[in-house]
């Protein structure tokens, strides 16, 4: 996996790689609100995370998640705030994003 100086660095990587799509989480669902498709937890897979800590201010702590979905042939991205800043997400599409990071750290 490549590291990237910024999150913005890392985003247009994934975006010339085909990452092309903006993926929001809403409760139990991975929303494409563009192409107006709601993925389950098992309907997508976590292809690749880059973690970012600001340096000077906590809410600058994020990860960029590289989605794609073979159901949907559909690739894209998430930026998701962690630690204090998290938002509520429902329990299986955290478990999954965790899951990833933790199984690619061992």
């Amino acid at each position: 996996m490549k590291n990237y100086e910024t999150l913005l660095d890392a985003l247009n990587d994934l975006i010339s790689r085909g990452y092309t799509e903006d993926f929001n989480v809403d409760q139990d669902r991975m929303q494409c609100r563009e192409k107006h498709i709601d993925m389950t937890a098992d309907e997508f897979e976590i292809d690749e995370f880059h973690r970012f800590e600001g340096m000077t201010n906590p809410s600058d702590m994020s990860i960029l998640y590289g989605i794609s979905s073979e159901k949907y042939n559909i690739k894209g991205t998430l930026v998701s705030a962690y630690g204090t800043y998290s938002g509520n997400q429902n329990a299986a599409i955290e478990a999954k994003l965790n899951h990833y990071q933790v199984n690619k750290n061992l």
